[in-house]
């Protein structure tokens, strides 16, 4: 992390890397917040999708809208409101493999986002991972400012709203609230160096304005401003409308043909997540802006430099920026519309191109709201922001300058222009109080190894779904055959001897371990036992309960009572196999990374593996049963002909009527009456094919 060097941003990425912690990454304006996002994508090793509220930043992230990835409603989500099934998307296998893989989930410009999206979320989140965990256990970074845009919520919706949340923002989400977010403020500003003006901008973030910070800054008010010839500034507004007109009045004004640029727009691309314009109309001698950075090597522009177009040809527009030497020759580039998806090979997030839009990064810059200026920096602006209307807006619309100097205002900036909400307010005040440290942090690490060393050696899970099974053969033994209770009574005598009472005595050793002053993965006395536990669970998991499941009977005259013993024999072989999973990693010494990894990879694994845990059908099921060669026939049969007619099986030939006819291998028609279940029609339709296979069964197996 050696790129990262101011404390705040080190104790964030060890958090993000070496905790389970729910993340609020926030800081002033110009604070390398979106750098970071960058860093945490490019080096940490946990499986992430990004995020965020609307298209565009969306787009800008490298990430799809929370709507989109997570296929939601626009409407207001209302806590304990009965579910419309009409509206509730079932995600395809691909999407809960994808979703169920995920070891982190960043949410960019977090301030934006209501807190009842947040509580949807994590209802996706919950139906498809772990129900009993807010956002079903994935860990989340929410990187954003609350004093700069706050999230839209019309009148109608907070009425809806009101009786559910105290706020609107994130932090009113219930799902949250039950994790104990840390929040952790960068510090360090790299777009402005000027003391003075930072501790003016801290003012107005802060509310904390009184005579002569309104007189400093007042002291930028410039009635009538004329921008010097040569020197390019942008007028930031808290209205589109004005925005718009100012920019066509300049462009009207400039006696120069008309150049028009269509955007190249491939495959899914929504307009409402253009990044630029579609039609990018200019002239020689327009001011315009980048929107994007530069990302080759030399770094020419960045979003939000400002210039003037001096020349066009085919495939370039050249623009000289005010301080620079060169003017810089502009190409097209290429936006992304990503979609996430799961390599089932590698088990590795990607990132698929559903659409690129291609266009040159500028955009006529004479004026901008204050809206689409966050998140850029500019060297000299003029600002109106006496209709500020959003808590906040003054204080982007300042924060967006590198410099004082730089600023113009073209109305006085009075108090009630500055607004900021004392929600917010407090809870910034609440989060600066519990600020996390390093003590905080190392607290953080031990937690989160100690409760994966405790969920590994918890088999609580698999002795519910081991009752269950063994209640479920208890109450369909009639459409079961004999004895088929025993294998599931003895996989549960093998589970607690083998398993479940050793794994009780080393959780007491675990608990004595955890006091002495350690992380688990660096004590070495315990890595030792945790090699020894670990090679001892694999043979018990994989060579004993997982083999022995394969001996339980699913033989059964009933497909439904089929089809639920087998959907419940695979819940409990797939925790069977997502433990082997985790014991086998702490054979080489524990590590929470490669546990976290391997637990995930198994859960993604067992999909694919789950036909080789198939009960087995040799004659083991059939072991207490005579002449179960001839039973097996019968079986064969008889589930052919209730597939052909569509029937259930038990209604053509039930399973005491097959027991019965392999008990006394009936050899004439009145014989074959007196079998259980064998009534007049049976007779009729079934009766020769049936005393034939008896008596081919008889020649086949002399003596009877």
């Amino acid at each position: 992390m050696s790129s990262i060097t101011n404390p705040e941003l080190e104790l964030a990425f060890d958090y993000v890397l070496h905790t389970h912690k729910n993340i609020f990454l926030t800081g002033k304006a110009g604070t390398g917040k979106t750098t970071f996002l960058r860093r945490i994508k490019e080096v940490s090793p946990k499986r992430m999708v990004i995020v965020a509220p609307t298209g565009v930043a969306a787009i800008n992230a490298g990430g799809m809208t929370i709507h989109s990835f997570f296929q939601l409603p626009f409407s207001p989500f209302l806590p304990g409101a009965p579910k419309d099934p009409s509206r509730q998307r079932n995600f395809n296998k691909e999407k809960v493999r994808l979703i169920q893989s995920l070891d982190l989930l960043v949410i960019d410009e977090i301030s934006m986002v209501r807190a009842d999206l947040l509580d949807a979320v994590d209802e996706v989140l919950r139906r498809y991972r772990d129900r009993r965990k807010p956002f079903g256990g994935l860990q989340l970074l929410m990187i954003g400012d609350l004093h700069q845009l706050p999230p839209v919520v019309k009148d109608e919706e907070w009425n809806l709203l009101r009786e559910h949340y105290d706020t609107a923002y994130f932090f009113g989400s219930h799902a949250l609230q039950d994790t104990e977010p840390v929040s952790i403020e960068l510090k360090h500003i790299y777009r402005q160096s000027d003391e003075t003006f930072i501790h003016l901008l801290n003012k107005v973030r802060n509310n904390q304005l009184d005579d002569e910070v309104l007189r400093l800054l007042n002291s930028r008010f410039v009635p009538n401003f004329q921008p010097p010839p040569g020197e390019s500034y942008i007028t930031l507004t808290a209205h589109n409308h004005l925005a718009q007109s100012t920019n066509i009045e300049h462009l009207a004004a400039i006696r120069e043909p008309m150049q028009s640029f269509k955007a190249e727009i491939k495959g899914e691309f929504p307009p409402s997540a253009y990044p630029a314009e579609e039609c990018l109309d200019c002239k020689l001698g327009a001011q315009v802006m980048f929107v994007k950075n530069d990302l080759s090597r030399e770094k020419r522009y960045y979003n939000g430099k400002i210039g003037i177009i001096t020349g066009f040809d085919k495939e370039h527009i050249l623009v000289r920026c005010p301080g620079d030497a060169e003017t810089i020759t502009v190409g097209r580039v290429e936006w992304q519309n990503l979609k996430y998806s799961l390599n089932e090979q590698s088990k590795e997030v990607k990132e698929d191109v559903l659409g690129t839009f291609s266009q040159f990064p500028l955009k006529l810059a004479w004026a901008i709201t204050i809206h689409k200026s966050q998140g850029l920096t500019f060297e000299r602006a003029i600002i109106d922001a006496q209709a500020a209307f959003a808590h906040g807006q003054v204080y982007v619309a300042l924060s967006r300058c590198k410099s004082f100097e730089g600023i113009v205002l073209r109305s006085k900036i009075v108090l009630s222009s500055v607004k900021t909400d004392q929600v917010v307010q407090r809870y910034t005040e609440e989060a600066d109080k519990n600020t996390p440290d390093r003590q905080h942090l190392s607290r953080s690490k031990e937690e989160f190894q100690q409760s994966m060393l405790r969920e590994l050696f918890d088999f609580s899970g698999i002795q519910r779904q081991l009752i269950y099974l063994d209640k479920l053969y208890r109450e369909h033994a009639g459409a079961l055959l004999p004895e088929a209770q025993k294998p599931v009574e003895e996989l549960y005598e093998q589970f607690d001897t083998k398993i479940h009472l050793p794994a009780e005595r080393f959780k007491v050793q675990l608990v004595q371990y955890f006091r002495q002053d350690q992380l688990p993965e660096e004590n070495e006395l315990l890595q030792e036992r945790l090699r020894k536990a670990g090679i001892y669970f694999v043979e018990q998991l994989q060579n004993g309960m997982l083999k022995s499941s394969k001996n339980l009977s699913l033989m059964t005259d009933n497909q439904s009572v089929k089809n639920l013993l087998q959907e419940q024999l695979e819940v409990l072989q797939k925790e069977l196999f997502v433990k082997n999973a985790g014991f086998a990693t702490i054979q080489e010494g524990f590590s929470s990374a490669r546990y976290l990894r391997s637990k995930t990879d198994a859960e993604l694994d067992f999909s694919r593996s789950r036909s080789t845990f198939a009960p087995s059908k040799s004659m083991y099921a059939l072991q207490n049963i005579p002449n179960a060669s001839l039973f097996v026939q019968l079986k064969t049969w008889r589930d052919q002909q209730a597939e052909e007619q569509q029937v259930e099986p038990y209604e053509i030939l039930s399973n005491r009527s097959m027991l019965e006819l392999v008990q006394t291998l009936p050899g004439n028609r009145q014989a074959l009456a007196k079998v259980v279940g064998i009534g007049r029609v049976k007779l009729e339709r079934f009766g020769e094919v049936l005393l034939a296979m008896v008596r081919v069964y008889k020649g086949q197996n002399k003596g009877h």
